[in-house]
């Protein structure tokens, strides 16, 4: 379990490249290369030998190591895909990034069933039969509860459809990506030509529209701090989803992707991921910057609230 947990994390490994890089340059290179097919395929072999060389005398073929360590690597690379951030499978030969929006990033329905099983096999002795039973029963049942996201995504961007058309809006893409800590309700951003329009839906809602509000794009406001090299980061890591806007005199890039801070109750509200264009170095944390600083008793007691549809 601890080689596991080793060579789980090893794709993190990119969090140095906070210790030189800006800001803006940091969010390129986080899932960036040690998040590609390439970096599992340099690291399996050097953990498995490894592996062999500290565990002798042992009967473990090197073929059952690098089976282990490939597919700690590709479940690692695999599950990152499947929120909003993106990762760069095909780096460096591709620097195009990967992103599902199945899962928040954070989805404890998803995570506690192998937390239960590893409990359980830390507690149990090595010739206890009953730790096969906890692998396999918390394996499965992420695998299961992955599976039931997957089908509400489809069931959501079904229904987003039917609504686009519902309430007359015309796109050519849309985006769905569940809000925090839950798989039913889903933040929307639909882009339009001069702007956005966002919106929330749960998978348990009986509506047929969406309750839309525009968000103007505003990148003329780009003019002033077009030749800022963070900007040319910040428009590649955004995939297009970003608005510019005003913080007092401080002009902000706001990607999207990330949502709002109590966005499905306060349609005006600022979103998580905001950047200080003339102020990088007031930029950490930014991609969940204030991400529950509102977020009270009442607030929660709402969230669930429209978590049930209407």
């Amino acid at each position: 379990m601890i080689w596991g947990a080793l060579a789980q994390s090893a794709p993190d490994i990119d969090f140095l490249a906070a210790l030189w890089l800006s800001p803006a340059e940091n969010l390129l290179a986080h899932r960036g290369f040690t998040h590609s097919l390439l970096f599992i395929a340099i690291i399996t072999p050097l953990f498995a030998l490894s592996a062999m060389r500290l565990h002798r005398p042992h009967n473990i073929p090197l073929k059952k190591w690098l089976f282990f360590f490939g597919t700690q690597g590709l479940i690692h690379i695999g599950l990152d895909g499947f929120n909003a951030y993106g990762v760069g499978w095909l780096e460096p030969f591709s620097h195009h990034r990967f992103s599902f929006n199945v899962l928040f990033v954070a989805d404890p329905l998803f995570s506690i069933w192998p937390a239960i099983a590893l409990a359980a096999l830390i507690i149990l002795r090595t010739g206890n039969k009953q730790r096969v039973l906890w692998w396999v029963s918390g394996l499965l049942a992420s695998i299961i509860y992955m599976m039931y996201a997957v089908s509400n995504k489809i069931y959501i961007d079904r229904a987003v459809d039917k609504a686009l058309k519902y309430d007359h809006i015309r796109t050519e893409h849309v985006l769905t990506t569940p809000t925090p800590f839950n798989n039913w309700l889903w933040y929307i951003v639909a882009p339009a030509q001069k702007g956005y329009y966002i919106g929330y839906r749960s998978v348990f809602d009986t509506q047929p529209g969406i309750d839309f509000h525009f968000v103007a794009r505003n990148d003329s406001l780009l003019k002033s701090v077009a030749d800022h090299e963070s900007l040319q980061h910040l428009l590649k890591f955004s995939q297009g989803y970003y608005t510019v806007s005003y913080a007092n005199d401080t002009l902000l890039f706001n990607d999207l992707r990330f949502g709002q801070i109590l966005g499905w109750k306060y349609p005006n509200q600022k979103f998580t991921f905001h950047y200080y264009l003339q102020h990088p170095a007031d930029n950490k944390f930014v991609v969940q910057r204030g991400r529950f600083e509102k977020w009270d008793a009442q607030e929660i007691k709402d969230f669930l609230i429209r978590i049930k549809g209407y």
